[in-house]
C-alpha cells in the first residue's frame, strides 16, 4: 500500500513525520505543500469554482487535496490538511484553529472537521496529528491493503 500527502497548514509536517523512520520510501510516495489557492489548483487539481465556493479551509477542499495527492502521486491513499492555523486569517465562520483532514483511497473519502484553541504552532501539530490519525483509521479498517501492509503510526513530535 502506498501513500501521498497534500498540505496547507501543517506546512510539510505530514511529509515529516511521515518519513521520520527508516523504511518510510517503501510506502510514502511524496507530498505537496500546497499553501496558497494556486498550488491547490495547479499541483492537486482543486477545481478553482471549488476553492471560490467553498474556501481553501473547507471539507470540500480538503477532500480535493486528498484525491489530488492520489491520482498526482500514484499513490493508494492520498491524505490531505487545510486549517487556519493562527494567529490571523480566522473569522467568525473560520475561526483559527480550524482544519478539515481528509483520505481518499479506491473505497471512497471522507473528512473530519476540527477545531483547537491553541497557538500559532499547537494547531499545526494537532493538525498535523489529526491528519495521521484519520489516514490510520481508515488504513486499521481494512482500505485498501487492511492493517498487514499498513505505514507504521508516525505523529510529529516537539519539545
Amino acid at each position: 500500500m502506498t501513500l501521498a500527502c497534500a498540505e496547507s497548514c501543517t506546512g510539510g509536517l505530514v511529509g515529516y513525520a511521515l518519513t521520520e523512520l527508516a523504511g518510510s520510501s517503501d510506502y510514502f510516495r511524496g507530498g505537496a505543500i500546497s499553501y496558497s489557492n494556486d498550488a491547490k489548483r495547479d499541483l492537486l487539481g482543486v477545481p478553482p469554482a471549488l476553492l471560490e465556493r467553498h474556501g481553501a479551509v473547507s471539507a470540500e477542499t480538503a477532500l480535493a487535496m486528498a484525491e489530488g495527492a492520489r491520482r498526482v502521486f500514484g499513490a493508494d491513499v492520498g491524505v490531505a490538511v487545510t486549517g487556519i492555523a493562527g494567529p490571523g486569517g480566522g473569522s467568525a465562520t473560520k475561526p483559527v484553529g480550524l482544519s478539515y483532514v481528509a483520505v481518499a483511497d479506491a473505497a471512497g473519502s471522507s473528512v473530519r472537521r476540527l477545531e483547537r484553541r491553541g497557538d500559532r504552532h499547537e494547531n499545526r501539530l494537532a493538525s498535523a496529528r489529526a491528519c495521521l490519525e484519520l489516514v490510520l483509521e481508515r488504513v486499521e479498517a481494512g482500505s485498501p491493503a487492511g492493517a498487514e501492509g499498513s505505514p507504521p503510526a508516525a505523529t510529529p513530535s516537539h519539545r
